[in-house]
Parts: C-alpha cells; structure tokens; sequence
C-alpha cells in the first residue's frame, strides 16, 4: 500500500472535521455557559473572569506564561525521559526474576500511593530549590505508568513464540532483545503516554514548592504568585497553558510512536 493518501483534500478535510468536530462542540459548549455563568450570575472577576477577560490577562502575561512554559515543559520532558529510561531498565529486571519482581514491586506502587505534595518538601530538604528537585518529583510521578505497562508487556509473550525460542537453543539475552523487548513496545508507548499528562502535574505540583525558595519561574510558581495576588483571570490561563503543555507532551509521544516505532507497533496491533 502506497503511503500516499489517495483521497480528494474534499474528503480529507470532511474526516478531520468528523474526527475532531465533536471535541470542537464541546468546547464551544463550555465556553458559552461559562460566559453565560459569568454574565447572568454577574460574577465578581476576583471570582470568575469571563472568558474574555482571560484571553486579555494571558496576551497581557505572554512574556511571562511563555518563560514559565518553557521551563515547566523542559523539566516535565526531562522527568519523563528519565522516567521512561529508568522504568524499563526496572521492568527488564522484573521479568526476569521473580524474586526481584516480588521483592520491590510493592515498593513501586508505594511511590504512586504517597501524596507527592507529602514528599516534595523531603525533597526539597534533601535537594534544594533546584531545577532537578521538579525533574526528580516528576520521575517519581510518572514511573508507575511506565514500569507497570512495560512489565506487563515483556511478560504478555505468546507461549508458541517462547517454545519457538525455546526449541532452537536461544539463551536468556536473546529471548529478551529478540522477542520480549520488541513485543514490550506498544506497552512502553501506552505507559509513556499516561506518564505525559502526569509529568505536567508532577513538575507544576513540585514548583509550587520549588518557586518558593528561588527566582525559578514555571507555571506552579506563576499559579501560586497570582493566587496570592487575587489574579483569578491570569490563574485561568495559566491552567490552560498547563493543559496546552500536557496535550503538547501527548502528542509528541504519539508523533514519536507512530513515526520512529511504527514497525513494532503495527506488530503489536496486528496481535
């Protein structure tokens, strides 16, 4: 099959709007009746701005959302590669030992259940108010995800495939780099794209903190200096620009998925 598409830009363009008209809707949707909440109810702008007034606070604070989108982005992508890197070497270990697997997978989970708001003040005490405190916070938000997911994929082998390796005499080592880790992709890809929505939270959650002790401006440090200053319409954008980054990070991971690991994942769709 040609990787050309055949079809009329017609056509394409009545798919895409099929494809993206119902979340247009929606948003729309929410839009007017947050206006109309604003309006009919006469909302004090201390309490909720009209959608306007945002647009006008985040062209007003533009220099400030983009430097503190920059920074927020830079530390969510670096926790989450490193998370990536880290979890898969883990989830090699725990398929391949059991006792390892038992023995600390527990402590995995422990990671995702401790309020991360409890432990980044540790952090910061062991630390400091430093830029690899929001990485190090964000690594341990998106783990979970990862080790979990890329666990899972590197033990789902079909055991006619095992027995095939099995029979012509491949060790441990081949069995890993030839059958386990390429079935493990489209897990990997799965946990990776949880884990992007999670690095935002993780880096905004750990500036909060982080902003207090030091001149470091990301969108945490933004939130929490407007907070205190009553700025309810520059908060709301930069809520959104936090929701813009997360689905930024999203779709990266998808581009990268379907573009550099396209072999291994038609694989695993085909399964």
């Amino acid at each position: 099959m040609s990787d050309s598409d055949p079809r009329s830009p017609a056509s394409r363009v009545v798919d895409a709007a099929r494809h993206w008209g119902p979340a247009v809707i929606v948003a729309l949707v929410a839009l007017a009746t947050w206006q109309l909440v604003a309006w009919g109810f006469q909302m004090p702008s201390a309490l909720l701005p009209e959608p306007a007034e945002v647009w006008q606070a985040a062209l007003e604070h533009r220099i400030e959302l983009l430097k503190a989108l920059y920074a927020t982005g830079l530390a969510a992508a670096a926790g989450l590669l490193a998370a990536i890197g880290l979890g898969s070497l883990i989830s090699v270990g725990f398929s391949q030992s059991r006792r390892v697997r038992l023995a600390l997978f527990p402590y995995v989970i422990f990671l995702q259940t401790v309020p991360i708001v409890a432990i980044a003040p540790l952090l910061i005490i062991w630390s400091g108010y430093q830029f690899r405190t929001v990485v190090i916070v964000t690594v341990i938000v998106c783990l979970f995800p990862i080790v979990n997911s890329v666990t899972a994929g590197l033990m789902a082998i079909d055991r006619q495939w095992s027995d095939l390796f099995v029979l012509y005499g491949a060790g441990r080592s081949q069995k890993l780099a030839r059958l386990q880790i390429p079935a493990a992709v489209p897990y990997l890809v799965l946990g990776a794209k949880t884990s992007s929505g999670l690095a935002v939270i993780g880096a905004i959650v750990a500036e909060f903190f982080v902003g207090n002790g030091t001149d470091y401006d990301g969108l945490g440090t933004l939130m929490t200096h407007w907070q205190g200053f009553v700025k309810t319409d520059a908060l709301i954008a930069a809520v959104f620009a936090s929701t813009l980054l997360g689905l930024f990070l999203f779709g990266l991971v998808h581009l990268v998925s379907r573009t550099l690991l396209r072999r291994w994942i038609d694989v695993g769709e085909a399964r």
